[in-house]
C-alpha cells in the first residue's frame, strides 16, 4: 500500500488487488495495532490507486452514481420505502440473494417498542426542557440512507436531543456524506459530496451531530479529505449522537422490560473510537436487560457497499454473528447498533436464521423510554 501512495503501480499484482478487494475496511486493525498505523487512511488511499488503474465494477459504479446524485437517490430510496411499507419485504425475507435484499429493506422499519400512535401521528411533537443552563446548537446531519429508511431515527434522534435541552436546527443543501464513494476509492467523487457538506454546514450551528457511524467517521476525517481550514473546522464540531448524549447526562426516563445486545459498529468503535457512549444512552433506561455481545469488535460484514459487491464472503462473516446473538441467555429481543448498514445487515440475518430478533438504534430505546416519562409536548410547536 505504501508503494502504491508512492505512484509505483508496478505492485498491482492479482494477489494484492484481491486482499485489497476482500478488505472489509472495518480498521479493526488500527486500535490493536501496538505502533498506530493509520490502516484507514493507508487503505482508502490503497482502494484509490486501484480504481484508477483497474476501475470498479459496473454494479458498483451504477450505486456509486445514484448516491452521488441527490434526485437520484432520493427518488430510489423513496420507491424502497414504499415497498417496506406494504410489507412485502418481511415476508420475502429468507436466505437466497433476493431474500436476504428483502431481508435488509424490511430491518429499516421502526423498531416495535410499543410507541403510541399520537407520537407516530405527531413526527414533530417536542419535549419539555431538560433544564434551563443553555447548551449548544445542534445541526443535524441527515445523510442520504438515514434521510429516507430510518427517518425515524432522526426524529427519535431530534426529540431526545431537545430533551437534554439541546436546540436542534435543520440545514438545507446538505447531500451524502461520501463514504461510500471514499470506502471504493472514487475520491474526486467523495471530495465533491464532502465539499458541499462543509458549504451547507459552515457558520451554521455550534455542532454537527451524526447518528450513522460511517457518516460520522469519514466527517470527522474531512480535513484530511479536503485540507481546508473550513473542512478541518467542521470535522471538529462533528459529534455522534451518543457521543453528545454520553456527555449530556443523559436524563433517565421510564423503564422498558426488555432484553438487548450491543453489537458496536466498526466505525464508531475503531474508526471513532467510542466505545462507552453507546451504553450510556442504553444505561439511561431503566429496566433495559442489556448484554455485549462478545463479539461486538468484530465486524457484522455490511462494510458500506460490501455486502452489495461481495456477497457471499460478507454473509461468512455475518453468520459468525448471527450465531453468537442466538448463542445469548437469556436471547435478546433486539440488537441495538448505530449504523444503518449494521441494522440492514444483521436484521436481514436474523430474519434469514429464523430468529424473531430485530435490529434497532440505541436512540430508539432512550426516545420510547423518554415517551412513557412524559417528556414530550406532542402539541407543541416545531423547533426552530
Amino acid at each position: 500500500m505504501r508503494e502504491l501512495e508512492r505512484g509505483d503501480s508496478s505492485t498491482m499484482d492479482s494477489g494484492l488487488i484481491e486482499h485489497l478487494e476482500s478488505c472489509l475496511g472495518c480498521r479493526g486493525c488500527e486500535p490493536a495495532c501496538p505502533s498506530g498505523v493509520e490502516y484507514g487512511r493507508a487503505f482508502e488511499t490503497a482502494r484509490r490507486a486501484l480504481a484508477a488503474t483497474h476501475g470498479v465494477s459496473l454494479p458498483l459504479r451504477v450505486l456509486l452514481y445514484i448516491f452521488s446524485s441527490t434526485p437520484l437517490w432520493r427518488s430510489s430510496l423513496t420507491l424502497a420505502r414504499w415497498l417496506r411499507s406494504s410489507g412485502l419485504p418481511s415476508r420475502l425475507s429468507a436466505n437466497g440473494r433476493i431474500g436476504f435484499a428483502m431481508g435488509m429493506l424490511a430491518a429499516t422499519r421502526q423498531a416495535a417498542l410499543g410507541r403510541s400512535s399520537s407520537l407516530a401521528r405527531e413526527a414533530d411533537a417536542q419535549p419539555a426542557r431538560a433544564d434551563g443552563a443553555r447548551r449548544p446548537t445542534v445541526a443535524l446531519f441527515r445523510g442520504c440512507v438515514m434521510d429516507t429508511l430510518f427517518d425515524h431515527v432522526h426524529e427519535a434522534t431530534r426529540r431526545t436531543l431537545a430533551a437534554n435541552g439541546y436546540t436542534v436546527i435543520e440545514v438545507p443543501g446538505q447531500v451524502c456524506c461520501g463514504a461510500l464513494h471514499d470506502h471504493a476509492g472514487a475520491h474526486r467523487a467523495a471530495r465533491s459530496l464532502a465539499s458541499s457538506n462543509v458549504d451547507a454546514f459552515t457558520d451554521r450551528a455550534d455542532l454537527i451531530l451524526v447518528n450513522s457511524a460511517g457518516c460520522g467517521a469519514l466527517m470527522k476525517d474531512y480535513g484530511h479529505l479536503l485540507g481546508t481550514d473550513a473542512a478541518k473546522d467542521l470535522a471538529g464540531r462533528v459529534k455522534d449522537v451518543s457521543e453528545l448524549l454520553s456527555q449530556a447526562g443523559p436524563r433517565r426516563g421510564e423503564p422498558l422490560p426488555y432484553d438487548v445486545a450491543y453489537d458496536a459498529p466498526c466505525h464508531l468503535q475503531h474508526a471513532q473510537g467510542l466505545i462507552r457512549p453507546p451504553l450510556d444512552i442504553l444505561g439511561a433506561v431503566p429496566g433495559l436487560r442489556l448484554q455485549v455481545l462478545p463479539g461486538a469488535h468484530q465486524c457484522c460484514g455490511s462494510a458500506g457497499l460490501y455486502s452489495v459487491v461481495r456477497p457471499t464472503m460478507a454473509r461468512a462473516v455475518l453468520d459468525a454473528k448471527i450465531d453468537e446473538i442466538a448463542s445469548l441467555r437469556p436471547r435478546p429481543k433486539f440488537v441495538a447498533t448505530g449504523n444503518p448498514g449494521c441494522i440492514m445487515q444483521i436484521g436481514a440475518g436474523l430474519a434469514a436464521a429464523g430468529l424473531e430478533i430485530a435490529a434497532a438504534h440505541p436512540v430508539e430505546f432512550l426516545d420510547r423510554s423518554y415517551e412513557l416519562a412524559g417528556f414530550y409536548q406532542p402539541n407543541a410547536p416545531q423547533a426552530e
